[in-house]
Formats: C-alpha cells, structure tokens, sequence
C-alpha cells in the first residue's frame, strides 16, 4: 500500500487556568491508501485531538509545539486556513460522535448534504440534489427522496449517522476520519454502520482512521490498529497480530480486559488510571501501571522498535533494554 498520511513526533499543548495540559507527546503514525486503521485507547488519550490535528482545528488554548503531518508528500502544519480549506471537508473528511450536534436542527437532511457539494464543487442547486440522492442512497437510505426532506429529530440515531456519512463522502474524500461513529447506537445499528464503512472504504477506496475505545470495533472493521495511552502511541500492528501477539503492557492489560463468550475468564481490569496530563511522569507514561516497568523507564521515553512485520511497540522490554525487563 502506499502511504497517504504521515504523523511524526507530534507534540499538541493546550494552556488552561490549571495549567500546561500535555495532551500529545511525540506521536507518529501512517495511514496508507485505502486501507481502515483502528486508533483506540482509553478516554483522554488523545485520539480524537489527533484527529483534530490532522483536520487543522486545534484552536486556542491549544497549541501545535512540533511534528508534522504530511498528506500525500504536503506538510498540512505549514499550510495557511485558506490553503487548509482546500483539503478540510475536500480530501480529507469528518464524521463525529455526537452526530445530533453535528446536524443543522433547522436545514433539511438533503439540503445539508447539498450545501456542501455547491460549496465545495461549486455545483448547482439541481445537480447538488441529485448527486444528494445517490449519496443517501449508497449509504443504504431506505428512502432517500423522503429522506431528503426530513429534519435531524425526525430522524433514528442510525440515520443521523448514515447522513453523517453521507455528507463526508459528499467531496469523494481520499481520507475519512470516524471519531466513535458507533456512540449511542444499538447494537444492531453500530453493526450496519460498521459494516457500511467497511464497505465504502471497498467502493470508493477511501482510507479511513477509526477512532474508538473498543477494541471489538476494531477487530471486525480494521486491518491495522494504533494503541496511544495517554497522549503516547505504544503499539502499532496489524489486527490480527496484534489480538495473538500483544507486545506492549498496555495493550495486553486491553486485551485482557476483553470479555469472551467461548470461554469462562476472569476479566482483567486495567490497573490503575490515566496519569494527569498537567503533569505527566517524565519517560513512560505508562510507568505507573505497568507491572514491568524499568528505572529507564522513569527518566527516558522509549523509541518504536519492530518485533514483527508492521509491528512496532514504545516499550523498554524490548531491543537493546530488554535483557534487564526480564
């Protein structure tokens, strides 16, 4: 696969009446042509501020310190907002969590849809309409010309999204960002939405991040997952890899937390809690969870180093520092 989008050391502050709140710490991380990576991670790890990173919307108090993001060979942090413009909404879209906020309450479903393409193609009303269609269609609208006229409360949580979805692929973007598209749903309609995703990242070759704190989304919807923990990613692998050969500490305590219905485990709980990020450990910032941590630990912040084929784990119990983590 070819690569789409490149993070490296990404470094994302936010000033508050606190203090420094260090939200990312040196993040890297690929997402290649057309394939679906699962970002996941507990609550406050900094998945959904990568997302804005990438978006160009980390406003005030936040601020970008270091890093790159480079979207087809385009450093996207040296671009100006109108320059930005030209890639937000256009190769690069959107759908949010909290899609009933997201949704004008007072514009139609189909004139939502529609606003963009005459927006952004500079479309006429008429064809933005018809190309509204199909797009509500493609997402498996049961009534799209009905669909088109109804207002956001008169809709399911499930339509909500799928008009979501819709107005993300409105421009045909090359990368879609899914920040928690299944929040609030049943379980039989996180199961279609998944499922559409799955399929129109097949149809239109799109790329997609997934962002999410369950790791069962991701093993029925990703072919590559990045595990952060407190602003850091620890572990980067394929899938399935990743479920058989968990490297990093974190990642087997999230695995291990798993419940399975094949067999009769005690669930292991994650120990302890996601440290304050006003004043995060130096090094790890995993140190004071896990059960293997190293005096390095304390003081250095462990490098990416490959323990398979595409997967990569931040962690001292392996390469050169291993032979004292044993």
């Amino acid at each position: 696969m070819s690569k789409l989008l490149e993070v490296e050391n990404l470094v994302v502050h936010f000033d508050t009446d606190g203090g420094l709140v260090k939200v990312l710490d040196g993040v890297n991380v690929i997402i290649n042509a057309g394939e679906i990576l699962g970002l996941v991670g507990e609550s406050g790890s900094g998945k959904s501020v990568s997302a804005a990173a990438i978006l160009g919307m980390i406003r005030r108090p936040g601020r970008i310190l270091a890093g790159s993001i480079e979207f087809e060979g385009i450093d996207l942090l040296r671009l100006s907002e109108d320059e930005m413009s030209r890639y937000r909404g256009r190769q690069i879209a959107m759908i949010c969590q909290s899609y009933r906020t997201a949704l004008n309450p007072v514009i139609s479903a189909g004139r939502q849809i529609s606003r963009l393409l005459e927006i952004h193609q500079g479309s006429s009303r008429a064809a933005a309409r018809r190309r509204a269609l199909e797009l509500l269609d493609l997402v498996g609208a049961a009534d799209p010309a009905r669909l088109m006229k109804q207002y956001p409360h008169q809709l399911s949580g499930g339509m909500c999204q799928r008009v979501m979805i819709a107005m993300a692929l409105a421009t045909s973007p090359r990368l879609l960002i899914a920040d928690e598209p299944t929040t609030g749903l049943d379980v039989t309609i996180a199961a279609r939405i998944l499922e559409l995703l799955r399929d129109l990242s097949k149809r239109t070759g799109a790329a997609i991040l997934l962002i999410t704190h369950d790791l069962g989304v991701v093993a029925q919807t990703c072919q590559r997952v990045a595990v952060m923990h407190a602003g850091q990613l620890v572990e980067t692998a394929p899938v399935r890899e990743l479920f058989r050969f968990p490297a990093h500490p974190y990642t087997r305590a999230l695995v291990s937390a798993i419940p399975r219905i094949d067999i009769e485990i005690r669930l292991d709980p994650v120990p302890g809690a996601v440290p304050s990020l006003l004043h995060p450990p130096t090094g790890c910032r995993y140190q004071n969870r896990c059960p293997r941590a190293m005096e390095i630990c304390r003081h250095d912040k462990p490098r990416q180093v490959a323990v398979g084929q595409d997967h990569e784990v931040a962690c001292f119990a392996f390469g050169e520092h291993s032979d004292a983590a044993a």
